[in-house]
Order: C-alpha cells, then sequence, then structure tokens
C-alpha cells in the first residue's frame, strides 16, 4: 500500500515578476526533472505541487538552496482519455466518505494520470483497489508518462 503513496513537492513561489523563472533556474541547476505539476496561486504567492523522480533528494536540494519546499502525499490514478474517466474514483471516494482536497491531471503519450490530495490516503488507497481502480505507484510514475 505505501507504494501507492506518492510524495508531492509543494513548492512555496511568490507571486512577482520573474519568480517562476528563478525557482525553474534551481530546478534546472538541481537537475530536478518534474513529470507533473500544477501551479495554484493567490494574491501574494503561489505553490508549485510538482511530481518528481527522487522526493527525498529534490527535497534535500531545494532547502540547501533556501526554497521554501514541504512534501505531501498525494496519490495517483490511471485514467482512459474518455467521458466520465474520473467517475468512477469520484463516485467511490464519495460513498465512501474520502475528500478530494485537490487534483491535477496529466496526459503523456503512454497514460493520462490523475494526482489528487486526499483527507485519507490510506483510506483511499484501499478504496481505489477494491473498486478495480488502478493505482500507479511511485516507481511506475516515470514509466507511465
Amino acid at each position: 500500500m505505501a507504494d501507492s503513496i506518492i510524495e508531492q513537492l509543494s513548492i512555496f513561489v511568490n507571486n512577482e515578476p520573474g519568480r517562476l523563472a528563478y525557482v525553474a533556474s534551481v530546478l534546472k541547476e538541481c537537475g530536478i526533472n518534474m513529470h507533473a505539476f500544477n501551479l495554484a496561486e493567490s494574491t501574494d504567492f503561489g505553490i508549485l505541487r510538482a511530481i518528481v523522480d527522487d522526493p527525498e533528494e529534490s527535497y534535500r536540494k531545494l532547502k540547501d538552496k533556501g526554497i521554501i519546499v514541504k512534501k505531501t502525499e498525494v496519490i495517483a490514478v490511471s485514467i482512459e482519455d474518455t467521458p466520465g474517466a474520473l467517475f468512477a474514483a469520484a463516485d467511490a471516494f464519495g460513498k465512501a466518505g474520502i475528500n478530494i482536497e485537490y487534483g491535477y491531471a496529466y496526459s503523456g503519450k503512454k497514460a493520462s494520470l490523475f494526482y489528487m490530495r486526499v483527507n485519507d490516503p490510506r483510506k483511499a488507497v484501499e478504496i481505489l483497489k477494491n473498486n478495480g481502480i488502478r493505482l500507479v505507484t511511485s516507481g511506475e510514475i516515470r514509466w507511465e508518462t
């Protein structure tokens, strides 16, 4: 079950011109490859949520460069590129009382993935497995994209 829970990096980005470019330059300098990401904003700051190859090492490198970053647990499901593809997971979660706090999708050459932050990742993994919904493990991320 633990390999079905993926560590995502949440990187603080000031909401000002050039700041995202600076963070991107640090990612490049540190050799951090993002497989999927989402940028959410507010008036004063943004959060760059990223799925990376080695979250532990990437976290350490970013901290060493003075970047404010935190690790967050997410899960990922493989979804078809068809109408209603999200329904199965969302419906199973709703019936089990699991809340999806946020999510973002990645559509690659080999697969489409939906990353979700939920209020109870371990229960969510169990619910998805019991409903025959394919979870993507942290080890598969690189090969699925």
